[in-house]
């Protein structure tokens, strides 16, 4: 699998969205993109986002608003957009926890290289690690018990079930998105990485797996259900702690 960071991009300009999403494409990394705040926090919960591309002037809640709410919340880096000239804005964005800013006009390369500086600097785990932060470091499930810190997995009976790394990874995103139902682009996103193979149906076999691994009955599965045209959905109510 790929670990190709993945980039929000959040504009009120189709062109500019549309224009950033292939460039960074281009450039090797994954890019989704939002028109405004309400689309940003539907991406933000879908995908494992490591920088948010933030658009100041936004219809609604405006950039800063929106930057002051994200940084309340993670630790997500955020480079913001203004246009020319607003220093003040620039500075206010900077103080609510921008990490970077860059004035419109500008060049798509040298978004792409304040991107790079600030991953680099970040260490680009943003979104990906809060699938294991969401909330704490054990997560308990059904009786089972998932030790984020220590990547171990232990049954109702207190047995310590070893899982693989690829199956670490698919469980931890589940108990951080429980009862949503999650695609396999999602599930490959949230499990560290995408596939260069868009139609790969590795996520299914990983499924499968944790399946004999933690169901009752891997052939009736009541923990992770298909979802028939929708993917899978881990069905109990995980509690953090």
């Amino acid at each position: 699998m790929d670990t190709q960071p993945h980039i929000l991009i959040v504009d009120d300009d189709r062109e500019i969205r549309d224009l950033l999403g292939r460039f960074l494409t281009k450039h090797g990394y994954r890019a989704t993109t939002a028109a405004d705040g309400r689309e940003m926090k539907k991406a933000l919960a879908d995908w494992a986002i490591d920088l948010v591309v933030l658009d100041l002037m936004l219809p609604g809640e405006d950039g800063l608003q929106l930057c002051r709410n994200l940084r309340a919340e993670s630790d997500l880096p955020v480079i913001m957009l203004t246009a020319m000239g607003e220093e003040t804005d620039r500075i206010v964005g900077l103080e609510m926890g921008a990490d970077d800013y860059l004035a419109k006009p500008f060049n798509p390369r040298e978004l792409l290289a304040r991107i790079k500086a600030v991953l680099r600097r970040t260490g680009s785990s943003g979104g990906r690690q809060a699938v294991e932060d969401d909330g704490g470091r054990i997560a308990m499930f059904d009786g089972w018990r998932l030790d984020l810190d220590r990547r171990e997995l232990t049954a109702p009976d207190g047995v310590l079930v070893p899982l693989t790394g690829g199956e670490y990874d698919l469980l931890a995103a589940f108990v951080s998105r429980p009862q949503r139902v999650l695609n396999r682009d999602q599930l490959l996103d949230l499990a560290r990485g995408r596939d260069a193979q868009p139609f790969d149906r590795a996520i299914d076999v990983q499924v499968s797996r944790l399946r004999r691994k933690i169901e009752a009955d891997p052939a009736e599965p009541a923990l992770i259900r298909t979802v028939r045209g929708g993917g899978y959905m881990f069905t109990p109510k995980v509690e953090h702690g």
